[in-house]
């Protein structure tokens, strides 16, 4: 059971790094190819693509917008299932050996923390696709 769910982790995390790298991609290329068509700076290009009319939420922009925020809720997904594992393993651990209780619950801490910092890492560069 427990290699299911870290497969499924493992799955949930590498689609989230393929939905970043997918809009960041398309916003990439969006903005190169505004650029190019008007040869002017990117601020008038958008002025120029907001009088253009839009084809719903199935553009480019829409797309990388959907990528971004699919991105982040599965950084997240993945961030708190695993610290949910590290606190399980922790309690059952601390059960099995009450005397070295003190030094499972820093390491519990200091490797939750470390979870937690790249999860929002992962969260603020889906949501930065998204912009």
């Amino acid at each position: 059971m427990a290699t299911k769910r870290g497969v499924l982790v493992l799955i949930l995390m590498v689609s989230g790094v393929l939905a970043l790298s997918g809009s960041v991609a398309l916003a990439a290329q969006e903005e190169g190819a505004a650029t190019e068509k008007t040869g002017a700076p990117a601020e008038e290009a958008d002025a120029a693509a907001e009088a253009a009319p839009s084809g719903g939420a199935f553009t480019d922009t829409g797309l990388a917008r959907i990528g971004g925020c699919l991105g982040a809720g599965l950084v997240l997904m993945g961030g708190a299932t695993a610290i949910g594992r590290i606190g399980s393993a922790a309690v059952e651990s601390m059960a099995r050996q009450p005397e070295a209780s003190g030094s499972i619950n820093g390491a519990t801490v200091i490797t939750a923390a470390m979870v937690e910092g790249a999860t929002l890492f992962g969260v603020v560069v889906c949501l930065l696709a998204v912009l």
